[in-house]
Order: C-alpha cells, then structure tokens, then sequence
C-alpha cells in the first residue's frame, strides 16, 4: 500500500470574484468604476462578516432561550 497525498493549492471563487472586481475597478470599465473599494474588496471580508453575523444571531437566540427557561 501506498500512502498518496493529494493536494490541491489554487484560487477559490472568492478570489477570482475579487480579482474580476478589481481589474474592473482599475480599468474603469463597467459600473463597478463607480463602486467604492469597500464593495470592490466585499469578496475578501464578506464571508466572514456573515460568519460573525450567523454566530451573534445564535448566540442571541441561546441568551433568549435561557432567560425565557
């Protein structure tokens, strides 16, 4: 038996989105000229915005389970 690893090292959907986003920005071309670099950088910390969001929301939901226990 061998023991074969894989591995695989490239660029998520995540990446090329911002890469798309900010080649666009750069060349001026499309209404992504106009965005802020706010929404241009979006793919980058927008996961784990709604990470952090998804984590507040529940751990709202167990305070409010305890108290109403």
């Amino acid at each position: 038996m061998s023991n074969s690893k894989s591995s695989s090292t490239g660029i998520s959907l995540i990446g090329i989105v911002f890469i798309v986003f900010l080649i666009l920005k750069l060349t001026g071309i499309s209404v992504v000229a106009n965005w802020s670099w706010l929404w241009v950088t979006c793919p980058l910390w927008g996961p784990l915005v709604i990470g952090i969001t998804i984590g507040a929301a529940w751990l709202v939901l167990l305070i409010i389970r305890k108290v109403l226990k």
